[in-house]
């Protein structure tokens, strides 16, 4: 047998991670729920009770059904990748919202055991004075990123842990000089 020398592993070049709210779906359906009784109110009313009220039914229950089932689908998960110069952060199944922060902006990372939608005012993109800005899509572990500009952005984010790390070692890299792997 015989003795290799041990390589240290450097970060991988891309980390990427995600978080998923599969409750949410519920939420969606809720949605569609809504839009259904606004086709159905259209289609078999009597219109015996005039058709501005009927069109306000129809067009309300439409508008709200496609509010919330694609504000529910727009945070169903998010999705974070750091690179060698910047951490971006998609959210949904189009990526919309999405916020790219070069890492020259980020001061430091640190990882939150648990990040709960209450603490933020609800599930998604949120912003709150005395807090920063976070996006929320599921209760849990997190990153906090303090800016260089004095604010923090947190992220809801399986594996935070590891993210913290590569976020944190390719800060100590720009600092030192080195080239970030």
């Amino acid at each position: 047998m015989s003795d290799h020398p041990r390589e240290e592993t450097a970060p991988p070049e891309v980390w990427s991670g995600r978080a998923t709210n599969r409750a949410q779906w519920l939420l969606a359906l809720g949605g569609c729920a809504f839009m259904a009784l606004g086709i159905e109110l259209a289609v078999d009313s009597a219109w015996t009770s005039g058709v501005a009220p009927l069109a306000m039914s129809v067009v309300g229950c439409i508008a709200a059904g496609l509010l919330v089932l694609f504000g529910t689908i727009a945070f169903v998960h998010v999705a974070v990748k750091v690179d060698t110069d910047s951490l971006e952060v998609r959210c949904g199944h189009i990526g919309l919202p999405r916020r790219r922060i070069p890492l020259s902006q980020i001061v430091g990372a640190e990882f939150v055991a648990r990040v709960t939608p209450r603490q933020w005012g609800g599930w998604g993109y949120r912003w709150r004075p005395e807090q920063g800005t976070a996006v929320v899509v599921r209760r849990g572990e997190g990153v906090v990123l303090r800016l260089g500009d004095g604010h923090t952005f947190t992220i809801t984010v399986d594996n935070a842990e590891a993210a913290v790390r590569v976020i944190t070692d390719r800060l100590r890299s720009a600092a030192v000089g080195k080239p970030a792997l």
